[in-house]
């Protein structure tokens, strides 16, 4: 059975972003179908730093009201929560739901904002990479998860969405440790396929009325897409969202692994509906390329030798001293402590110890941190 996505035109944040929503969950049957009157909903939404809506970081509060209303309207109790980058506190969270807006929505709807800070550990043996899980309680305690998701690029996995977003129910600092065991990025991609097989959410919605492109997902630029899309399928929902920006399957991770998994991962694989997909002409979105150095574990090379190459071909992050405010957030949530501060307070990075996760770039809130592409690294890239 093909999956279904909805794609619903919607131009930007002005228009009617609630009825686009309703019309396309008619395809299921309303939200009815997914929450029942009296359960706890979940709005997984993308908290991954303080910033401001527009700057296109964070789902946009607009989106979520109006996912909080259509839960409401079937009865449900939707609370609003996420473990951002950093550490997992109530102080963290609450910053980041006045900055991102979402504060509003809350004081406008009645939602409840997450403050439950705690986190649960259980044996998990259906992973295929790990077989024991962390997660928030917020997650464990909810009746239904509907992760709302945002369109952006991404350094190290390039692309984050519907599947991505879900490595949010890791609580805070954990994540830099899972970072650390699965450096690799294969390995960290079966491990966001093994959290979305976990969580297996009801619904997934995605913000794609203004995405990032570039540097993503936290120092690139907004870019007007005007979508939304949704699907009970979080696989599907990326490969639709992939489809739009031109963006092939084949060089998102984690459609790769889904793929070998036998799950959806291909658009001739799924049932399209909702608005048509010629409205959409998105040209010339910036994706992040990224170096396959899958080729050096078949080659019997000394350790020495495969570094040596590694750090010629691999992007790396570049500090900007002169942009830097020295807050030590790349310091402080690099997984395995490759960057050091100077005597100026300023990150100086260990290339031998750096994995490429691109925490560092990702969390820094001044975008003080670019990733360099060396010349070898760019003739791989095809």
């Amino acid at each position: 059975m093909q999956a279904k996505v909805v794609l619903k035109f919607c131009p930007d944040y002005t228009a009617d972003v609630e009825n686009s929503l309703r019309e396309g969950l008619e395809e299921w049957g309303g939200m009815s179908t997914f929450v029942k009157p009296g359960q706890k909903v979940l709005l997984k939404v993308n908290l991954l730093m303080k910033k401001r809506p527009e700057e296109a970081v964070t789902t946009h509060p607009s989106v979520v009201e109006a996912v909080v209303r259509l839960v409401q309207e079937a009865g449900g109790i939707p609370i609003i929560g996420d473990s951002p980058g950093g550490p997992y506190t109530v102080g963290a969270l609450q910053a980041i739901y006045t900055k991102s807006g979402l504060r509003e929505v809350a004081e406008r709807t009645g939602a409840i904002l997450n403050e439950d800070v705690g986190q649960t550990t259980f044996q998990y043996p259906e992973g295929k990479i790990i077989k024991s899980l962390t997660v928030t309680n917020c997650v464990l305690n909810a009746d239904v998860v509907i992760p709302i998701s945002k369109l952006k690029t991404h350094g190290m996995m390039t692309f984050t969405g519907a599947v991505k977003i879900l490595f949010g129910v890791i609580p805070g600092l954990l994540k830099a440790e899972y970072h650390l065991k699965m450096f690799k990025i294969p390995d960290f991609a079966d491990l966001l396929v093994d959290i979305a097989a976990w969580v297996n959410p009801a619904l997934s919605i995605m913000d794609g009325v203004v995405g990032m492109e570039g540097d993503g997902p936290s120092a690139g630029k907004p870019r007007n897409i005007g979508a939304l899309i949704m699907s009970t399928d979080p696989f599907a929902l990326d490969v639709v969202a992939t489809d739009l920006i031109g963006l092939k399957p084949e060089k998102v991770p984690t459609l790769m692994a889904a793929r070998l998994r036998g799950l959806t991962s291909r658009l001739n694989e799924i049932e399209l509906k909702g608005d048509s997909r010629s409205l959409w002409r998105i040209q010339n979105y910036i994706i992040p390329k990224a170096v396959s150095t899958n080729f050096l574990d078949m080659v019997p090379l000394p350790k020495s030798v495969k570094n040596f190459v590694l750090n010629r071909v691999r992007p790396f992050p570049m500090f900007e001293h002169e942009m830097c405010v020295g807050c030590r957030d790349c310091f402080n949530n690099c997984p395995p402590k490759a960057v050091t501060m100077n005597e100026n307070q300023r990150p100086i990075v260990d290339l031998q110890a750096c994995i490429r996760c691109f925490c560092c770039q990702e969390l820094c809130p001044h975008h003080a941190v670019k990733l360099f592409k060396p010349w070898l690294g760019r003739k791989f890239i095809k």
